[in-house]
Parts: structure tokens; C-alpha cells; sequence
């Protein structure tokens, strides 16, 4: 597991990129049936007259995915702690699509009321094999600052 981040060992510019992943129909159409049942994510007849002409992942399956290479690949210390932000999917997510996911720190503010942690503004692109953004993501995370040392 790489070392955990805290606040203090972040800062603007830098860049972390996960492992790529390929979305398959089953997952797509398993996510759909259980969250977003709607005729474009679950099956390839109902889809292909749809706006998108084919399947396609929901954006809320695509962030999940997003979700969970950020987790893997942004080791800060404390976890994904959010607290909203900025979300786009520019294109849609297709079967056989192959993935991964840039995340750049844009910004670090440590907290003036909360000394023991700050803020962090991120950007989260997932990017599809042809290096085209399927979304966009610019959160801000709660990120704990470095303990002090126990005397001792």
C-alpha cells in the first residue's frame, strides 16, 4: 500500500493517475437495473433509438468507477473525504470503453478554524482509451494534516 498523504504533502500541480479498467455491458446493465433503469443503460435494442444510438454506462455508474480508482490511486491520509463539487460527463461511457483517471491537485488551504486538517480542490478526469474525457469531477477534499509527534 503506498504511504498515506497528509495536508502537508500535498500541493498545487501535483498529478496521480490510476490503473485503467475496460466497462463491460454486463456491468453496465447490472448497474442500471439496480439504480438508473433507463432504456439507454439496459439493454441494446432499447438503446440503439435512443440519443445516444447504443448502450451507454449512467454518469452515476461512470463515478462510481471514478470513485473507486481515485480511492486507489489518491492515497490521503484519512480516506475521500468530499464535500461536493463541480461534476460533467462530456461523452458517454460505452461498452469496451478502456478508462483511467488523472486526478491533479489545483489548490491547498489548510483551515483556519479546524488547525488538525484543510481542504483540498482537485480535478478527477476519466479518460476513455482514445484519451477523450468521459467526466469531469473538480471536488474539494477534507484532508488531515500531518499529527504532531508524541513526546515521549
Amino acid at each position: 500500500m503506498a504511504e498515506r498523504l497528509f495536508l502537508e504533502d500535498l500541493v498545487a500541480g501535483q498529478r496521480f493517475v490510476s490503473a485503467s479498467f475496460t466497462v463491460s455491458a454486463a456491468e453496465i446493465v447490472a448497474f442500471a437495473t439496480q439504480y438508473d433503469p433507463q432504456p439507454f443503460h439496459l439493454g441494446h435494442d432499447e438503446a440503439a433509438d435512443s440519443l445516444f444510438g447504443g448502450l451507454v454506462a449512467s454518469g452515476w455508474h461512470t463515478a462510481a468507477m471514478t470513485m473507486r480508482k481515485v480511492v486507489e490511486s489518491v492515497p490521503t491520509a484519512g480516506g475521500i473525504i468530499g464535500t461536493g463539487g463541480e461534476l460533467r460527463w462530456p461523452r458517454p461511457t460505452r461498452p469496451g470503453d478502456v478508462l483511467h483517471v488523472e486526478t491533479e491537485v489545483l489548490e491547498v488551504t489548510p483551515s483556519r478554524s479546524r488547525p488538525e486538517r484543510g481542504m483540498v480542490t482537485v480535478r478527477c478526469v476519466t479518460l476513455n482509451q482514445d484519451g477523450e474525457a468521459v467526466q469531469t469531477f473538480v471536488p474539494k477534499l477534507v484532508v488531515p494534516r500531518r499529527p504532531a509527534p508524541v513526546d515521549g
